[in-house]
């Protein structure tokens, strides 16, 4: 049984990843730029390589010093404002950099890889809950290298023999014990409203009350971190019998700006400054993605689907 390469394994959920899998007994290497990611996020467990994935001589380098059986690709940008502003950061960091990767592999004939892709690779879906097979339209840069670099692994897979499972999934929340989200410009619903419960925010903002949605706020997916990695882990049990496959993750339901408002109050026993605001371009009503597929081919189940679960994992390591 070789080792497992997770990139990204000092970020929020390579995090994750490599703390579930150092607890089931596998060995990691981590590479991580520390771009975004924590330098003290790496497990001491795992061995630890400092670099990007594009990097071809450190890449040639970790694969020769160890006898590597799968990767896990987390390395990658997120913020989508951001990737608007600046689309030549997250094409060369979410796509040119893979590519990279994924030729190194070749050349050390590693040649199972699996992929934490996005939802927005759909763009603003036609039908809720979104499938897997739903036209896939992204509306920003980071959407778009997600889902280029989504042909290129079915391409490699065709050309090559590569085998792959690329996961789609909208928000990550929650919190482990030794894993949080932490990221610099902060972005996610959850952390900020925690944040105004903390005093570290004057006020959490409503863009936008007038949805079509039951309380007239937007409706978003979101999947406690844990249940993310364990379909990840999946993989390593269903790859070889699924080897070209992508799949949601997601709650199946979705929770509103204001439950998520209301949620963070009852746990935190906090109060603070709610202030509604017009609606932000560009945020549809509801974005919910549909998991039947990962629950019937991989047996996927989550563990933390609900809201309230969720931030009080992400509460109790504030």
């Amino acid at each position: 049984m070789g080792k497992i390469l997770v990139t990204g394994g000092a970020g929020y959920i390579g995090g994750v990843c490599v703390e579930k899998l150092i607890a089931s007994g596998r060995e990691v290497v981590i590479v991580d730029s520390l771009e975004t990611g924590h330098r003290e996020n790496i497990n001491k467990k795992a061995i630890f390589y400092h670099g990007r994935v594009g990097d071809k001589d450190l890449m040639n380098k970790v694969f020769a010093e160890h006898e590597i059986e799968i990767v896990f690709h987390f390395a990658g940008l997120i913020q989508v404002g951001e990737s608007v502003k600046n689309p030549d950061k997250y094409f060369d960091n979410n796509l040119v950099q893979g590519i990279s990767l994924l030729d190194s592999m070749r050349k050390n004939k590693v040649l199972k890889i699996v992929f934490s892709s996005t939802a927005a690779v759909y763009g603003t879906p036609k039908r809720i809950p979104i499938k897997e097979t739903d036209i896939k339209k992204p509306i920003n840069p980071y959407g778009e290298a997600k889902w280029m670099f989504e042909q290129v692994l079915k391409r490699y897979h065709l050309a090559y023999g590569l085998k792959y499972h690329a996961f789609r999934y909208f928000n990550a929340a929650g919190a482990t014990a030794k894993n949080k989200e932490n990221h610099e410009p902060e972005t996610h619903l959850i952390p900020l409203v925690m944040q105004a419960a903390q005093g570290k925010r004057e006020a959490i903002y409503i863009f936008g009350n007038d949805y079509d949605t039951p309380d007239g706020t937007c409706i978003r997916d979101y999947v406690h971190v844990s249940d993310i990695v364990e379909a990840h882990l999946l993989s390593l049990k269903y790859l070889d019998k699924y080897p070209a496959e992508s799949f949601n993750l997601g709650n199946g339901n979705g929770y509103s700006v204001r439950e998520v408002i209301e949620t963070v109050k009852k746990v935190s026993g906090k109060n603070f400054k709610v202030i509604e605001s017009e609606r932000r371009e560009g945020d549809p009503a509801r974005l919910v993605a549909s998991s039947e597929k990962a629950k019937k081919v991989l047996g996927w189940q989550p563990k933390y689907p609900e809201l309230e679960e969720i931030v009080r994992s992400a509460w109790e390591v504030v």
